[in-house]
């Protein structure tokens, strides 16, 4: 299909749900997404009400959860010994595994045992399912997969966020967590059933990965990474410590965060594959700057509220990174480089938030400033990506 043709033709017909790994990954990836929602719903007020932690150990316990992310690249080694869509099962299964254990385990040392294992499940299977979502679908579907699997584990995030809420007066902690690890670890088990593989798709490569000519997406990822520590680390505190919401209003926001993006998530799929990973890129880019200043000069409560349901909407334009790699890579590089690519997003998170911290005492705002800085550095790199990539044919 000519570039032309692709941008009044319609999207083309796609037939994903007939592919066996569709709903496999479905499945998967609603059960991951909503166990770290409900991990981290249940959390802090856990390791404050029952466990009786002070900040130092929470903060800790925050570093330890992002250590499987920096370690990504052992998927690899691992791949050796298991196939990569048993893998995402196996991670799901200790995602599920972690949750259940959290609450059997109410002291400091066997949180960290919990929030290493149900993390190393999330982290991992986040990685198995973005190089299975390339390997399985075509450069046209693919983007749209992405989104429509956004879409459904925002969805996830709203029904667990309730089921908290309804289940909560009723069920102590223990009994959440065993009842929603279960369900989890329930349905890790089914994926051990399905066998959704396609042997005649390209064999991946089981050795690291690491080629100069990826040298776009490697930054492109190392800066994505960088923002998101941003977001995650600062943007809520900035909310609560600065603009004074309540847990109430925190969770609203969270409530409005997973409804907008069900809908919203698939369009961003779409328009990847109707305009492409340049323009799409710096369309969030160029708002992304606008955003980030704004956080550190904006002072009304409702504005600010905006700008965070902005910013976590942005967050989503990252499958293009990943979309805009699968045009340039060769089809046996992507399990590894998707290993890479998680690594690289998490070296960030080694630094990023102590210095934002620092940088938070002498005034929030160069915290902020720092993202906006990260973002025009993001502007540049993505006008280095082919404006035509991948829509010169189908």
């Amino acid at each position: 299909m000519k570039y032309d043709e692709m941008m009044t033709s319609p999207l083309p017909m796609l037939n994903y749900r007939k592919n066996k790994m569709y709903s496999y990954l479905l499945v998967l990836t609603i059960s991951s997404t909503a166990g770290l929602h409900i991990w981290r719903t249940l959390f802090d007020n856990f390791a404050v009400r029952v466990v009786h932690l002070d900040g130092f150990h929470v903060g800790l316990l925050q570093s330890v959860r992002e250590i499987p992310g920096f370690l990504c690249l052992l998927v690899i080694y691992v791949l050796l010994i298991i196939r990569e869509h048993r893998l995402s099962a196996l991670s799901v299964l200790f995602v599920g595994l972690g949750i259940t254990l959290t609450g059997m385990l109410p002291s400091f040392y066997g949180l960290m045992l919990s929030t290493l294992i149900m993390s190393f499940g999330f982290h991992y299977f986040e990685t198995t399912s973005q190089s299975l979502t390339l390997q399985y679908f075509d450069k046209q579907t693919a983007p749209l997969i992405f989104g429509k699997l956004r879409s459904y584990a925002s969805a996830s995030n709203v029904v667990s966020g309730l089921a908290i809420i309804l289940l909560a007066p009723f069920l102590d902690f223990l009994q959440l967590y065993l009842l929603f690890g279960l369900i989890i670890t329930g349905a890790a088990f089914w994926s051990f059933t399905s066998n959704p593989v396609d042997t005649s798709l390209p064999a991946q490569r089981k050795t690291m990965v690491i080629r100069s000519r990826y040298w776009l997406f490697y930054a492109l990822t190392f800066m994505a990474g960088a923002r998101r520590q941003i977001f995650m680390a600062f943007a809520v505190f900035l909310l609560v410590q600065k603009f004074s919401f309540t847990v109430s209003e925190i969770a609203a926001l969270f409530l409005i965060n997973n409804v907008v993006n069900f809908f919203l998530s698939p369009f961003i799929g779409r328009c990847i594959v109707r305009y492409g990973e340049r323009k799409v890129l710096t369309v969030e880019y160029f708002f992304l700057i606008i955003v980030f200043i704004s956080y550190g000069l904006v002072q009304s409560k409702l504005i600010i509220a905006a700008l965070y349901i902005a910013d976590h909407v942005f967050f989503n334009f990252a499958m293009a990174i990943r979309t805009f790699f699968q045009k340039i890579a060769d089809p046996k590089d992507i399990a590894p480089s998707m290993a890479v690519g998680f690594t690289i997003n998490h070296i960030a998170a080694v630094f990023l938030p102590a210095l934002g911290g620092l940088l938070w005492l002498v005034d929030y705002r160069l915290v902020f400033f720092g993202g906006a800085l990260f973002s025009f550095v993001s502007l540049l790199l993505v006008q280095f990506i082919p404006s035509q990539l991948g829509l010169q044919k189908s």
